[in-house]
């Protein structure tokens, strides 16, 4: 036990009742929930887990627990006596932390924590590692700065045998996260949160461990597959090279040498690479995510080992191609691959970025695969490399975020936006090199596929050079510039959000179709719910079997988006978080909204090849198309068949009360006026599956087909630039061979009233 002298009580008291500037800690921090791995979480070694799996060795020490802590005012030095203690690797706004505590812009998060190190030879060191530490970071080892780090989402690692003294070591670690206060990226944390933003994460969020190397040691691999030639290229990095010295690589399959491979170090270089060239070859995919093990060994001139390292690799490869309808798509080792995943944004109701567990990651993955799907987006944050491990072994695709920031803050672009952003030459910098230092960290993972650079114009600047940026830095992955929002003809597609949808623009020559983000149907649960203030979903619903009638319609509604080359779509999301009740399971992970069996087999349809549409009315999304049209309030009869309509005029959809920037130019009306629009098709056969393409927006409609008054579909539509599809097989029923009859009574709402419409027939196979 530790004892405090009354000096001690009164400075803890005196500092824990410093307020937050500008925040109610009590408001912000008073909500809690916990998991059903809240209480198996180690009291003296939370995350056990070797942390990079990547990049494995056996001498290491795991410094997660129990360590002291202090908050104090931003400036001052490091605090002689601590507040107490608080539990490594959890956020200190978190639960879990044993703390939960604000922190803010005007005040640093002090961590001190005391360890043994045995004696060390001097052909050896220390170094030591953070997983992930958010925002900026001073570490200082025995009363000495070791180092300094700004992100707060990528690992970095300092050499600390300079500053060993003897056996017992004091760590001592300053933080300082401005949150929304800064330019810096945070992803969705709010001072005060709210709607689709959520509580800080201050401080140490990963795990924090030491590994003994070698005086020569290998820094960082990068495994690069190249299933054309049966090969893997493998770069190397190495902190020092000694005389003589070669790094050689060994792959093996279930324990089977498959490939070997060695290069000698050049004087001056601290890198190197190699081609192993694999007597087998066996494609990573969803269906088959097989993994090679690795070995790479740094020797002296001698031969001798002096670093040696475990990892693991994936051949795959990912690029854009056709599909068998000609359509821009993604290829999955050289095969046409739809992609179809859960916006998973990773947050806990107990440890906020970190999950109680392993098990309890692992358990939101297990479920993403169960419902059928086969991808996530992750949102706006960076994981644990074990996190990218499980995808791996699992087989899940993985579409992976910059976590920018700047919803708030002036940097924002507007949907319509002609320009970016103008972002400070300070913040470019800083934006960059963790944009950077997030692919070095991620490049080893074949589940891997894509990078998102922006999402929905949150601080979105000069994009076409950060995206050419990063596809000559990785040209071995597909690049999404812009997820939602101001699209800049750059990137390798074209994506967009629209709630609940869904909806697709066309696919380009050189670029994919996707709907980056839909759905966000919400049921907010009751006994699983963050808070008592107004939760947020795109629609709400009060029961499991409207939510589930909604879900399974809007499933329907995608499929038939295949037939106009959908590449990728993302539902939203894969758990509530905070306000948020539009996810599949409940935050606390206790329910999941969704049937497995029957979800499985709804979104397993996704995957199949899709026959091409045929158009039975066309829309005029890229070509003006014709109506009949009436301004004038028609004779009785007007929607049927029979009717003569030879005196109405043809006039150019889209109909519109004003130009609207996303469409192409057609026909005008006047505001609060009524139109009248007749469609003639004919049908040779009865359409299998039958769908229409709107663009409606501020206008009030009745619909009729052949004289039958029909039901408007439900749905948001002309959000922004993006039609919606609607699945209307009920439609089939008034149909008939030969000549058919489409009527439509439009009435505007507003100056902004437009409206368009397309009907076709597609097919799954």
């Amino acid at each position: 036990m530790r004892f405090y002298s009354w000096q001690t009580f009164v400075l803890i008291f005196y500092i824990s009742v410093i307020p937050v500037s500008g925040q109610n800690e009590e408001d912000v921090l008073k909500y809690e929930l916990k998991t059903r791995w809240t209480d198996q979480v180690s009291e003296r070694s939370p995350w056990p887990e070797y942390p990079r799996p990547q990049m494995t060795r056996p001498d290491w020490i795991n410094l997660n627990g129990s360590w002291d802590y202090a908050i104090l005012d931003s400036g001052q030095r490091e605090p002689k006596i601590f507040q107490g203690q608080i539990r490594v690797p959890f956020a200190i706004e978190s639960s879990l932390s044993q703390v939960k505590k604000l922190v803010g812009k005007k005040r640093e998060l002090w961590y001190r924590k005391q360890f043994r190190l045995s004696p060390h030879q001097k052909n050896e060191k220390w170094i030591l590692h953070f997983g992930a530490v958010d925002w900026r970071a001073r570490v200082y080892l025995n009363g000495k700065l070791i180092g300094e780090h700004k992100g707060g989402y990528t690992p970095f690692s300092f050499d600390i045998t300079p500053f060993i003294k003897g056996r017992n070591q004091e760590l001592v670690v300053s933080v300082w996260d401005p949150t929304d206060q800064g330019l810096q990226a945070r992803g969705k944390q709010l001072s005060e949160p709210k709607g689709i933003w959520y509580t800080p994460v201050t401080g140490i969020w990963q795990t924090v461990w030491l590994e003994k190397v070698n005086r020569y040691y290998v820094t960082d691999i990068r495994p690069t597959p190249d299933l054309k030639r049966q090969a893997l290229h493998l770069s190397c990095e190495v902190n020092e090279i000694p005389a003589g010295g070669t790094v050689e690589a060994i792959a093996y399959q279930e324990g089977v040498e498959v490939g070997r491979a060695n290069t000698p170090l050049t004087p001056g270089q601290s890198s190197t690479s190699m081609m192993i060239s694999l007597s087998q070859m066996r494609a990573w995919s969803p269906q088959d995510p097989f993994l090679y093990d690795l070995i790479v060994m740094l020797k002296d001139a001698q031969g001798k080992v002096l670093d040696k390292l475990g990892s693991y690799f994936g051949m795959r490869s990912i690029e854009l191609g056709k599909d068998a309808n000609g359509y821009t798509c993604f290829l999955l080792n050289g095969q046409p691959t739809f992609q179809m995943g859960l916006l998973d944004q990773g947050w806990w109701p107990d440890g906020l970025y970190t999950a109680p567990t392993e098990a309890a990651m692992k358990y939101d993955l297990e479920i993403t695969q169960k419902l059928g799907f086969n991808m996530l987006r992750k949102h706006v944050k960076v994981e644990p490399a074990r996190f990218y491990y499980l995808c791996d072994k699992m087989g899940l695709l993985v579409w992976q975020d910059m976590p920018n920031g700047n919803y708030f803050k002036g940097l924002r672009v507007p949907h319509d936006g002609p320009v970016d952003a103008k972002r400070p030459l300070s913040s470019s910098i800083q934006f960059e090199n963790e944009l950077k230092e997030m692919i070095d960290f991620l490049y080893s993972f074949p589940s891997i596929v894509t990078w998102v650079p922006f999402n929905e114009g949150w601080g979105q600047y000069e994009t076409e050079r950060v995206t050419h940026w990063v596809k000559n830095y990785d040209p071995s992955r597909i690049c999404d510039a812009v997820s939602g929002w101001a699209d800049r003809g750059t990137g390798d597609m074209i994506d967009v959000h629209i709630y609940p949808g869904p909806g697709m623009e066309p696919p380009e020559e050189k670029r994919a179709s996707v709907v980056g983000e839909f759905g966000g149907l919400g049921w907010p649960v009751k006994d699983h719910l963050w808070w008592d203030k107004k939760n947020w979903g795109y629609r709400n619903y009060s029961s499991k079997e409207a939510y589930n009638t909604q879900f399974i319609k809007l499933i329907k509604d995608l499929i038939p988006l295949r037939s106009w080359g959908l590449a990728g779509a993302i539902y939203t999301q894969t758990t509530d978080v905070e306000g948020e009740v539009n996810g599949i399971i409940t935050y606390d992970r206790e329910l999941i909204k969704l049937d497995l069996d029957s979800t499985y087999s709804l979104i397993s349809q996704l995957y199949k090849p899709a026959w091409n549409k045929r158009s039975i009315i066309p829309d005029s999304e890229l070509e003006n198309y014709k109506w009949q049209t009436s301004d004038e309030e028609p004779e009785a009869g007007w929607t049927k068949n029979e009717f003569d309509s030879q005196d109405w005029e043809n006039l150019k959809a889209p109909f519109l009360i004003t130009p609207n920037p996303f469409l192409l130019p057609g026909t005008s009306w006047e505001p609060k006026q009524s139109i009248y629009l007749r469609q003639e098709f004919y049908l040779g056969s009865m359409p299998e599956n039958l769908s229409v393409k709107i663009y409606a927006n501020q206008v009030d409609m009745e619909w009729y087909l052949n004289g039958h008054k029909i039901e408007v579909p439900d749905g948001i539509w002309g959000r922004k630039r993006h039609y919606s599809h609607k699945l209307v097989n009920d439609y089939r029923q008034h149909l008939q061979l030969g000549k058919n009859t489409f009527a439509i009574k439009l009435t505007s709402k507003s100056l902004k009233s437009v409206f368009d419409l397309g009907m076709y027939e597609s097919k799954i196979n």
